[in-house]
């Protein structure tokens, strides 16, 4: 019994659990270890996405004889030169539209009290389930309302660290950069036989899933971004850039991205004219449906082969347990496990097949 698959997976999945078990009830000890953990952990997903957008070009460089040094040297440039080009490019209309909606913001918030104390006027006209739903929502402005010197506390704090983790991130992204072939070698060398060979694939696996999720998100989020931005340029809707900007970064969260960057569009073109809402949904329901049927199969294809239902529930269960970040994790980590999971039952098929053909 003790060679039987679901027996040995039984008793993992017990060890596993008490393992859990174990490590919450002294997680005291381990707390300076989860700090560390978490401080590196933005600085090694920024630096990481980094690595697999630039991989590319690098590859292509160092196959046209340029040494590591020189193509490390020259993404290095040719990102500062993007960044300095977007910034010459669109740092005037930015800044236009930002000193636009810091001047409108008193104008913007005298909008936004009307419309809500007409919606509290008028709420009494209303179903009884609808006037509950407006009055949650009112006492969670209100809430919000009360806690906004929180709000500047944490974010004071907030900005603290982002400044720490966006200089880290050079340092793990130009470390990828001169020396990611060296990181899989470390792990396989250390085995010999089958179980090296077994695990050199399994690594190649990883690389492979992380390389086309990375970079097809980016691409697709970019593309999003830009079919966003042309449909609010054409409505007329003011804070397009950002907004599209705003967009290019939401739309990398899997699933609950593209709905969060529908809520600023939203609220600016119930203030700007309502029925320009209705046009935003438009735009966003034209675009959505052209990533999910053109974009997103051509780009991904079937690299990653998860179910959309797959993606909800890990998505909302990431959330729950380990807040934005698992939110962010939840599908590159899934996709990776997927891998290791496949390959380890390919492995042990291989083996009682050759086990089979011996007896």
């Amino acid at each position: 019994m003790t060679k039987k698959l679901w027996f040995q997976v039984g008793i993992g999945i017990l060890i596993a659990l008490l393992i859990v078990k174990y490590f919450i009830e002294i997680r005291s000890i381990f707390n300076p270890i989860v700090i560390i953990f978490k401080t590196i952990l933005i600085p090694l997903l920024l630096g990481g996405v980094l690595y697999y957008v630039s991989e590319p070009l690098q590859r292509l460089l160092e196959k046209r004889g340029m040494p590591r040094w020189g193509s490390l040297t020259t993404i290095v440039l040719v990102l500062a030169g993007l960044v300095i080009g977007l910034l010459l490019l669109i740092g005037n209309p930015i800044a236009t539209q930002v000193n636009n909606l810091a001047a409108n913001a008193p104008y913007l918030g005298e909008k936004i009290e009307e419309v809500t104390n007409y919606v509290i006027d008028n709420s009494k006209n209303l179903p009884p389930q609808v006037e509950e739903f407006v009055t949650s929502i009112t006492n969670s402005i209100q809430d919000i309302a009360i806690t906004s010197s929180k709000w500047i506390v944490s974010f004071v704090s907030g900005a603290v660290s982002t400044t720490f983790t966006l200089i880290l991130v050079p340092f793990f992204f130009i470390f990828m950069l001169k020396d990611h072939e060296k990181f899989a070698p470390q792990i396989y060398d250390l085995f010999t036989g089958e179980r090296r060979t077994w695990i050199k694939e399994t690594l190649e696996d990883v690389d492979r899933v992380l390389r086309s999720y990375v970079q097809g998100q980016v691409l697709i989020s970019l593309l999003l971004a830009i079919m966003m931005f042309i449909g609010y340029l054409i409505i007329g809707l003011e804070y397009s850039l950002l907004l599209a900007i705003s967009a290019f970064f939401m739309n990398m969260i899997p699933f609950i991205g593209p709905w969060l960057s529908l809520i600023p569009a939203l609220i600016v073109a119930v203030i700007q004219e309502p029925i320009l809402v209705v046009w935003v949904g438009v735009i966003t329901l034209i675009a959505q449906q052209v990533e999910s049927n053109l974009i997103t199969p051509n780009i991904m294809g079937k690299s990653l082969d998860i179910h959309p239902l797959t993606v909800i529930s890990l998505v909302l269960a990431a959330g729950n347990i380990a807040g934005f970040i698992g939110i962010l994790v939840a599908i590159p980590t899934y996709a990776v496990l997927k891998v290791i999971v496949q390959n380890i039952y390919h492995e042990r098929k291989k083996i009682k097949e050759t086990a089979t053909k011996t007896v």
